[in-house]
């Protein structure tokens, strides 16, 4: 880098003589051994056909150079535009260069997509946000997640492991021991920056849509809260944009769970051919937005197949669509004759057939049947279909709030709920009511006064079934999802012009062209997978007002024979809440990885520990970080955060 810091890369050649275009993969999770194999299903397979690819590790991770402070620091955004440039340069590239990535690595291409350097012709976004404050893995609805202390465990963790001596040479130890030295704690700034303000708008693309200045194809799944940027994407720039949502979690789609998976290395071969090959002038034959339409399914915590079919449109503006009036009675095709107030229900049990949001791409967590939640909720049923409704776009409730406290949150879930009481979530959205619609600012507040809300809940592609029921139904908190006020608010919603807005698409149609089948690569495996076993999950147990609720992910191990080399990880969550005091919140995040190499041993264990009083959410996190029996490094960050219960807390 112009700097003197060294990224490192793995690179993969293609047969023949060059010069040949060139794909990049540019992400913080080490390219030796972490997402080897991963990798190893990508890279050779467009090297194959004719592509230099490349696997590069951010500064501060891996194998590289340097310091990592944060998220999409100044340095990381930078960097990719040098390593393009320097691709770009090479006498082995035609100087045409695409870039792809997954999670974090489709998030950096989209923001290496905003005014463009000269050869970057084309980006794949798979799982990818736009919106960071919105649509990742911190906020929603200006609400924090409790996902967010997890990755707030994980990611320094990641970044504390050692790069290797095979790579970097003799001189990996003093490497290590300086980036643990300079190992920073991103958590901290993800709960202090509370609003939309600039922190999150940096690395946004949603709000500089317009600089966005070469092809993008955005692939998304339904399982997965990441895959609401593919839809705002296609409508933000449909020149240049193209979406893909199936109905899989956080996964590069050939793995996609649930299924049906496609061929996802084919249909990117097929979009670099395009781009990085002779036809870039050409017009791209593809509809702009291929969407899987979910339809029923009995809600189970693990699904391996979907219930629908795959629709394509042009991804215009939802044009149409229908309207429901909220009344006591239910949903309703007309307004109802009198303004009635009717009070949400607060019970801090509510969420607990939520799920997990998908983000770290385990298998399962899909939410639950949704009845016992609906209890808890206030609810809004419509009559039984007559015929089968389809919606493709964003549901949307508008309505006057009143509530006793600023700080307050509202819950909306959308559901299909059948004859015998089944409820399938079809979207939901929690939103702080004290923010406002920007999600930038604190909006004013009287107690007792209505105020208007326009609730959006995330994009969704969703077939109702004839002779099925719509439900909204609303809380007041989201546990263990998200964290919630700190105090219980009296919530009501005035039925006088409350509705609710079904996105019906003027026209859909089936698949012109079928998805690529997904293949099993590569063909030859580096690496062997060990597992102790599935994803272990312990139901809500009530016990002396108290509920416990946690997760384990058991050690899952890597091992590559060729280098002696294996990677293992485990992970687990537990919550803790006093259905009678909402101060009495506790969330505990343990995170374990092993790296084994014929060298020695390194052992890193981040645990994290979140509870909250009525003075706060207060936090300690350990770092400990060993190489064989000795202790290399530990680190501890403690921090106390204030209630937002001020105008002047919440716009810190």
């Amino acid at each position: 880098m112009p700097d003197g810091v060294r990224l490192s890369a793995r690179i993969w050649w293609p047969e023949g003589r060059g010069p040949f275009p060139a794909i990049l993969e540019y992400i913080p999770y080490r390219k030796r051994d972490m997402v080897r194999a991963r990798d190893e299903r990508n890279h050779p397979y467009f090297a194959a056909h004719g592509y230099v690819c490349l696997r590069v590790d951010m500064r501060g991770s891996g194998d590289s150079e340097g310091h990592m402070p944060d998220m999409y620091s100044d340095n990381e955004l930078a960097d990719a535009r040098h390593v393009i440039e320097w691709i770009a340069e090479q006498d082995w590239c035609s100087g045409r260069v695409g870039m792809f990535g997954t999670s974090w690595g489709g998030t950096a291409s989209l923001q290496a997509a905003v005014d463009a350097p000269g050869p970057l012709k084309a980006v794949i976004a798979n799982c990818a946000t736009a919106d960071r404050f919105e649509d990742d893995i911190h906020w929603t609805g200006g609400a924090l997640l409790t996902d967010s202390f997890e990755w707030g465990a994980t990611l320094p963790a990641i970044l504390a492991a050692p790069p290797d001596a095979a790579t970097v040479g003799d001189g990996w130890r003093d490497q290590w021991e300086e980036r643990l030295r300079n190992l920073s704690f991103p958590l901290d700034a993800w709960i202090r920056h509370r609003t939309r303000g600039g922190y999150w708008r940096h690395g946004s693309v949603k709000f500089s849509a317009g600089r966005l200045s070469c092809p993008i194809l955005s692939i998304g799944g339904w399982a997965d809260r990441y895959s609401n940027s593919v839809m705002g994407l296609v409508q933000a720039r449909p020149d240049i944009c193209w979406g893909v949502v199936g109905p899989w979690g956080h996964h590069y789609p050939d793995q996609g769970e649930p299924g049906p998976a496609i061929g996802f290395q084919d249909l990117a071969l097929e979009w670099w051919d395009h781009w990085l090959g002779d036809e870039a002038g050409n017009v791209l034959s593809w509809a702009h937005l291929r969407l899987w339409r979910r339809e029923f399914d009995p809600p189970v915590d693990r699904l391996s197949m979907r219930n629908g079919e795959w629709i394509e449109t042009a991804g215009d503006e939802q044009a149409g669509g229908i309207t429901l009036f909220l009344a006591a009675g239910g949903l309703t095709g007309q307004p109802p004759a009198e303004t009635q107030t009717l009070e949400i229900p607060n019970n801090l049990r509510h969420g607990e057939c939520a799920g997990d949001t998908g983000y770290f791409g385990r298998v399962g967590g899909l939410p639950l049947d949704q009845s016992a939640d609906d209890g808890r909720s206030l609810c809004f049923d419509s009559t039984p279909l007559e015929e089968d409704l389809d919606l493709v776009g964003h549901a949307e409730l508008s309505c006057d709030i009143t509530r006793d406290l600023a700080e307050a949150q509202l819950v909306c879930r959308l559901c299909e709920v059948t004859p015998d009481g089944h409820s399938n979530l079809v979207g939901r959205q929690v939103r702080n009511l004290s923010l406002d619609g920007t999600l930038d600012t604190v909006s004013p507040f009287t107690t007792g006064k209505p105020i208007r809300y326009r609730i959006r809940l995330p994009s969704t592609a969703y077939r109702f079934t004839r002779g099925n029921r719509i439900r909204l139904a609303l809380g007041t908190s989201y546990w263990p999802l998200a964290w919630p006020a700190s105090r219980p608010a009296s919530i009501r919603v005035l039925t006088r012009g409350a509705q609710l807005n079904l996105p019906v698409p003027p026209h859909t149609a089936g698949l012109s062209v079928p998805f690529p089948k997904a293949r099993e690569l590569p063909v030859r495996k580096s690496w062997k997978s060990e597992s102790e076993g599935p994803l272990q999950r312990e139901s809500a147990k009530l016990a002396d007002g108290r509920v416990d609720s946690s997760w384990t992910l058991p050690r899952a191990t890597l091992r590559f024979p060729e280098e002696n080399h294996a990677i293992s990880f485990r992970t687990s969550a537990r919550y803790r809440i006093d259905t009678g005091d909402p101060c009495g919140l506790h969330c505990t995040m343990d995170h374990v990885i092993e790296i084994r190499r014929e060298d020695g041993t390194a052992r890193i264990r981040s645990s994290l520990v979140s509870k909250s009083g009525c003075g706060g959410l207060e936090f300690e996190s350990t770092l400990s970080v060993h190489w064989d029996r000795e202790v290399v490094a530990e680190k501890v960050w403690r921090y106390v955060y204030p209630p937002p219960l001020s105008d002047t807390d919440l716009s810190r």
